[in-house]
This record gives structure tokens, C-alpha cells and sequence, in this order.
């Protein structure tokens, strides 16, 4: 799998997720066997550099490589800008965001917003195209199937994207009026691979490495990637990806080595956003780790009440050190599924 002249490790992405995929959880989630991330949504506006929001979605010290930063907004010479600014930050790749549904983004006409407007859409591919063409930086499109269910132009617009040079196509099985519910379009997938020869990656409802399996044969796509079902679940990435390689699935981790992971990714969580909201932000992980476990009502509570990251961590600790160290992490059904 590669995206220009990018070689990536294996078929399996995690997909940028805002508040949720920043740095230090795009390093574990590679650590522990993605083979590309991608990151957090940020804004084009040039105003909005200076936030601590996009600068630290700006910050990549330490990651690997490829570097590749995910950028949104509806300008196509701010979005070129942008793409070229973030090159000279250290970007390897640039993401446009044309799949976000999320109100306040649509509201300014980026987002998934974009594919109510196939001639702006048309215009920003190649403006950015061009701009990274003078780096050989590739860009890549992340998408949706359309605005709704009436209106679904995936396949126009991969075209289009591919006849404009881009190097790799994200493709969320839903329209941006779904949201996430419903079942992902694997059809429509399907059909826009066989519409294209750019590298198609396949995203949405992959939650265990047989569904993986299942996805990657019935789309044709090169590649999956994985968002929510990643949450609190890092270690699915090495799991689909040994499976897809050698047909049987990792275990999920013991709790002593759930407790080590948890920790770890907190201190570097901690360390990268800071004493105040390095607790706060914290607290969502901490959720989607552990909710699951036994005594999670009585815990959890407490956990969210605690102001400090060492104080926090330091529960953790106590919490999680009641649990037999080899013990299997039983909350992991889907992942640990027998194939």
C-alpha cells in the first residue's frame, strides 16, 4: 500500500477523529500496529494558527512517518495556502476533509458540506493538488457518499478527484445526513473502487478483524480504516493487521498489560496538553478503556471528580492493581473474535 511515493506499513488506518486522535494517541495507536494516521481536523483560516486548539494539531514532534495533516475549510487559495504552510512545517501528505459532518463545520461550507458543491469541490482538489505538486507532497480526500440519501455522488466525485491527481481516496460509508447511524454503504464502496485506480481505503462500522477481512473482499478497497471501534481499543490495529496477514487474531491485553498501556498513554497524554486539560481530556479515554469493567459505576465517578494528573493516574494505578495481572481483559468481544 502506498500513497505517492509513501510505502505504508500495512492496510490499516486510523481515521482522524477530532478531540480524539491527536498526537500522543496517533503514536500509541502505531505503536501497537496501525500502519497510518492521520491527523486531527485542522482549520485553513490562517487566523487560527496561533490557537492552542490547531497548534497543538500542528505538533507533530516525535511522530513517525509519513506525517500526514488532515486540513478543512471551503477557500480553495486558503486551503492551498494552508497545505503549503504545512508543508513547511514537516507535513509528508495533506488530507482535505470533505467527510465531517459535524453542524458547525457544515455551517461554513467545509466539511461534508463540500459535496452539496461538486464545482467548488472540482476547484479545491485542484488548487491544493497544485500547490503540493511543487513539494511532491500527495493529497489525499477524505469523504463521504454525498450530502444524503437523494443526493449520494461518490463515484463523481472520485472521479473527479483522481483526474485532478489525488493520490488516495477515504471513503465513509455514509452520507453526511446519516451521521453514524445506520449500516456503512459497503455497495457504494464497491462501486466507487471499480470507478477508479487510485488507492481506495474503505471506513465505517470495521469493528474486529473478520469484519475487516469482510470489507476489504466484498469492496475491492486497498485498504480499512478504523475510527470509533478504536476507541479505548488501540491495540484492534495489530489485530486486524496480523490477521489479514496470517489468519488468526492476538489476544486482547491482560490487565497487566492494560493497566502499563493505560499509564503509558496517559503520561505522554499529560505531557503533550498540559497539567489542565491534559486531566480533563484525559477523562474520555480513561471512559472508553475501562467503562466495560465490573466496578466501572463506582470508579468512573470518582475518576471524573479528580482535578490533577497525578492524582488521576495515581487511581488508575489503585484501580486497575485489584485486577490479577495475568488475567485476560474480558470487555474486548469484538476484537477477540474467534475466525
Amino acid at each position: 500500500m502506498r500513497i505517492g511515493n509513501w510505502a505504508l506499513a500495512n492496510r490499516v488506518f486510523v481515521a482522524p477523529m477530532a478531540g480524539v486522535t491527536d498526537r500522543p494517541y496517533r503514536r500509541l495507536c502505531r505503536r501497537l500496529g496501525a500502519g497510518y494516521a492521520v491527523s486531527e481536523m485542522a482549520a485553513s483560516d490562517p487566523r487560527l494558527r496561533d490557537s492552542v486548539k490547531t497548534a497543538r494539531r500542528l505538533d507533530h514532534q516525535g511522530e513517525g512517518e509519513p506525517v500526514a495533516v488532515q486540513l478543512a475549510g471551503a477557500c480553495p487559495d486558503m486551503l492551498a495556502e494552508a497545505a503549503v504552510y504545512n508543508i513547511h512545517k514537516g507535513a509528508h501528505i495533506i488530507d482535505i476533509n470533505m467527510g465531517c459532518p459535524v453542524r458547525k463545520v457544515c455551517r461554513t461550507a467545509a466539511g461534508s458540506a463540500l459535496l452539496r458543491d461538486e464545482d467548488l469541490v472540482a476547484r479545491i482538489l485542484d488548487r491544493v493538488v497544485s500547490a503540493c505538486q511543487v513539494h511532491d507532497v500527495p493529497v489525499t480526500l477524505k469523504t463521504r457518499t454525498g450530502w444524503d440519501a437523494d443526493s449520494r455522488n461518490a463515484v463523481r466525485i472520485a472521479c473527479r478527484a483522481r483526474e485532478a491527481g489525488i493520490a488516495a481516496l477515504f471513503l465513509h460509508g455514509r452520507t453526511r445526513c446519516d451521521l453514524y447511524r445506520g449500516q456503512a454503504e459497503y455497495d457504494t464502496i464497491r462501486t466507487v473502487k471499480q470507478a477508479v485506480d487510485i488507492p481506495v481505503i474503505a471506513n465505517g462500522d470495521i469493528d474486529s478483524p473478520l469484519k475487516a477481512r469482510q470489507v476489504l473482499d466484498y469492496t475491492g478497497a486497498d485498504a480499512v480504516m478504523i475510527g470509533r471501534a478504536a476507541q479505548g481499543r488501540p491495540w484492534i490495529f495489530g489485530q486486524i493487521s496480523h490477521f489479514l496477514e496470517h489468519g488468526d487474531v492476538p489476544p486482547a491485553p491482560t490487565h497487566g498489560q492494560l493497566r502499563t498501556l493505560l499509564l503509558e498513554h496517559l503520561e505522554d497524554h499529560y505531557q503533550f496538553h498540559g497539567e489542565h486539560a491534559g486531566v480533563r481530556t484525559a477523562r474520555k479515554h480513561i471512559g472508553w478503556y475501562l467503562a466495560a469493567l465490573p466496578d466501572a459505576g463506582e470508579w468512573l465517578p470518582l475518576i471524573k471528580r479528580i482535578e490533577t494528573t497525578a492524582g488521576q493516574a495515581r487511581m488508575l494505578d489503585r484501580w486497575l492493581a485489584q485486577y490479577p495481572s495475568e488475567q485476560p481483559f474480558m470487555t474486548d468481544s469484538a476484537t477477540s473474535l474467534a475466525v
